[in-house]
């Protein structure tokens, strides 16, 4: 978990969002689904920009 974001490194959902899947709705998940390749390069650019400052 990066702890900045609350996001899984691995599949970038919110532990809220994990422990809710299985209860959602086919168009939850997908909306979900679609913020996902945003929150990866969110992330990246983030820990690029703190390792820069390092």
């Amino acid at each position: 978990m990066d702890k900045q974001q609350d996001l899984c490194v691995g599949c970038y959902r919110s532990l809220a969002e994990i422990a809710d899947w299985g209860g959602m709705t086919p168009a939850e998940r997908q909306a979900i689904m679609a913020q996902l390749p945003g929150r990866r390069q969110a992330l990246k650019d983030r820990r690029r920009r703190d390792r820069a400052r390092d």
